[in-house]
């Protein structure tokens, strides 16, 4: 299996190069040359197996650099039921006729991102003592995949995190989950900007190509291919719970944000899992929801970002996005890199409203937006109809999810973070606080350890070289 860059570079690589790497030498991200099909016979196979062995079926079609035992070893240490909480990994749990909730918040961080991000850290330790190495981390975070990420990596050898978050932008319990953290490989920077500074730091980083060598920096976030790929498991393993057949269909409701979490979807769709929706939900930072309903991508400045009561996704600019827009295009580098490096950095947006309709009948997206005033009511339904208490990004999810369910069709909702991460908004809704993991007594109170920049890409290069000696 060899990898490409969605911008046209002409390198092609192997897995645990691009692992290791982030974002390809033209600052594109990276996609297989092509995606491998599954058929019926396959998903007979993998129907029942334990979410571990699962992992490694899916994971072996993508990494073929790492042997077998190796990499089967390495998921069976990653999905355990001491580190998930349950032996589903991802449980289902019904709530309505035809909806359903995909548990996805009971590892370590109580946030989806430990999905991934738990298999990330695994396999960085693999492959860096395979070679010798140690690696820089740079990643930019809106709440929760910082603390995933920083928790995957604490103590693992080799591996240094340098976090970038939004000053003041996160939840109480978010910044305290990361800024309590005291390991030495853990450095935690507060930028003075929103989500979309960071994330144009550590594209920034990356893109200096002899800064990333000479420090050798790596990137934990979704841009990170195999960050992703390790998402598209949990999309098999709900299609599973939710289907006894093989020829049936489901769909999947998804909270976006940076369009990584549905952009897995959208790879096991191209896979051949029997996806016949995927829904898209946005908060007030609807360029996702805008883009499917008119074909046009308009990105948002720092001053037009809103601060919303489901945070994580106070995104303007969606990385992933790429990817996908890559596919739509026909896979056409040249066109891709016009769109992202010429067009949108000049006018702020392009338009593909030529391609929208193909968007939604070929890859079968559609989306919606959900606004405060929706998430309070939609967890305070929840909440009396079902005795469920579910986090505001979960329930932008399920407030859309529910304009697009279709008659024989599940419609499963990806549930995105405990409620506890939230918990002021929670308090506003129902009148009393979450219930909260008893590890987690009294976080926001613990020392913290963070530094506080101004959204510099030169100053966070300056502190990084300071502390990889």
């Amino acid at each position: 299996m060899l990898y490409l860059s969605t911008r046209g570079h002409p390198d092609r690589k192997r897995f645990c190069e691009i692992l290791l790497e982030g974002l390809a030498p033209d600052g594109g991200l990276y996609l297989p040359e092509s995606y491998p099909r599954v058929d019926a016979a396959m998903l007979a196979k993998w129907r029942g197996l334990p979410y571990a062995d699962l992992a490694f079926e899916i994971l072996s079609l993508y990494i073929d650099d790492i042997p077998a035992e190796d990499l089967r070893a390495i998921c069976r240490k990653t999905y355990t039921a001491e580190v998930f909480g349950t032996r589903e990994i991802a449980p289902l749990r019904k709530l309505e006729e035809g909806v359903f909730l995909e548990a996805l918040s009971n590892g370590p961080t109580l946030a989806f991102k430990d999905m991934a991000m738990q298999l990330l850290g695994n396999l960085f330790e693999y492959e860096l003592g395979r070679r010798g190495e140690e690696l820089n981390i740079l990643g930019a975070t809106s709440g929760d995949t910082g603390s995933a990420a920083e928790y995957a990596m604490r103590g693992k050898k080799g591996v240094r995190v340098f976090m970038t978050s939004p000053h003041g932008r996160m939840s109480p319990f978010q910044q305290a989950q990361m800024f309590s953290l005291q390991d030495a490989n853990i450095h935690n920077l507060a930028i003075e900007g929103v989500f979309d500074d960071c994330q144009d730091i550590v594209k920034a980083v990356s893109n200096d190509l002899a800064f990333k060598r000479k420090h050798r920096i790596g990137t934990v976030n979704s841009i990170n291919w195999a960050r992703l790929v390790a998402q598209v498991v949990y999309y098999f393993a709900g299609y599973f719970q939710a289907t006894s057949a093989n020829d049936r269909q489901v769909s999947f409701a998804v909270p976006s944000g940076n369009f990584g979490n549905i952009c897995a979807g959208h790879v096991a769709r191209m896979m051949g899992l029997p996806v016949a929706r995927l829904v898209l939900a946005t908060n007030e930072n609807d360029v996702l929801d805008e883009f499917f309903r008119t074909g046009i991508y308009r990105v948002r400045g720092s001053k037009d970002t809103y601060e919303t009561s489901s945070p994580s996704m106070d995104i303007s600019k969606a990385s992933n996005f790429e990817r996908f827009v890559f596919d739509l295009v026909g896979r056409d580098g040249a066109k891709l890199r016009y769109l992202f490096a010429e067009e949108l950095v000049a006018k702020g947006r392009f338009d593909l409203s030529g391609d929208i309709a193909r968007a939604r009948e070929q890859y079968g997206f559609v989306s919606g937006k959900s606004t405060h005033a929706d998430r309070l009511a939609t967890i305070r339904d929840t909440h009396a109809r079902f005795g469920t208490v579910i986090d505001t990004h979960t329930a932008d999810g399920l407030k859309v999810a529910r304009a697009h369910v279709q008659a024989g069709i599940p419609m499963i909702v990806l549930e995105t973070a405990l409620p506890i991460k939230f918990a002021a908004t929670i308090v506003e809704a129902l009148g009393h606080e979450p219930e909260r993991p008893a590890k987690f007594a009294g976080i926001e109170g613990l020392p913290k350890r963070v530094t506080v920049l101004p959204a510099d890409a030169a100053q966070v290069k300056q502190f990084i070289a300071a502390h990889v000696s």
